[in-house]
């Protein structure tokens, strides 16, 4: 797809302005509906040669950042914030990629831990490289820029009770 000669939020903030309102906070909103697109997009491509995508992927660094390796799905679940449902579709392709096994909880026999795999971990190493060299897909951003973004955003989450 080529560039729009002209900036089509812009646009539209100022018909939003001049048929509706102030139009601060819908431009706001859609530009980072926009920036999300655009981040994904990046994301997924340089994840897809990996056979991950970018939840997979978060389940295995999750996993990697894990003191023994290994975590109950539970605790994927809050981590990831995703429902329990999701994680266990997640953990059941990882597991069919070798990347990641189910072992019994050594003290808890109602949990199941959720481990990653010699693969899995070479995997990780590989798509990091991968996501990193495209800087995850921000471009245009300086790094203090970056930094202040993601103080903004985290204001946002934080307000909307992601997180206390």
């Amino acid at each position: 797809m080529s560039p729009l000669p002209f900036d089509p939020i812009a646009r539209a903030a100022q018909l939003w302005e001049d048929r509706i309102g102030p139009s601060t906070t819908m431009a706001a909103v859609t530009g980072v509906m926009r920036v999300q697109q655009i981040i994904q997009s990046a994301v997924d491509g340089a994840l897809k040669p990996h056979g991950l995508t970018f939840a997979r992927y978060e389940a295995l660094v999750l996993l990697t950042f894990s003191r023994r390796a290994s975590l109950p799905m539970r605790v994927m679940g809050e981590r990831l914030q995703l429902h329990p449902t999701s994680v266990t579709n997640i953990v059941d392709r990882l597991e069919k990629d070798g990347l990641v096994k189910r072992v019994p909880h050594p003290t808890d026999r109602r949990t199941t831990l959720v481990e990653i795999t010699d693969p899995g971990r070479r995997r990780r190493e590989e798509a990091t490289e991968s996501v990193t060299a495209i800087d995850f897909g921000m471009t245009g951003l300086t790094a203090r820029q970056v930094e202040q973004l993601t103080d903004l955003l985290t204001k946002v989450r934080r307000s909307a009770g992601d997180f206390e």
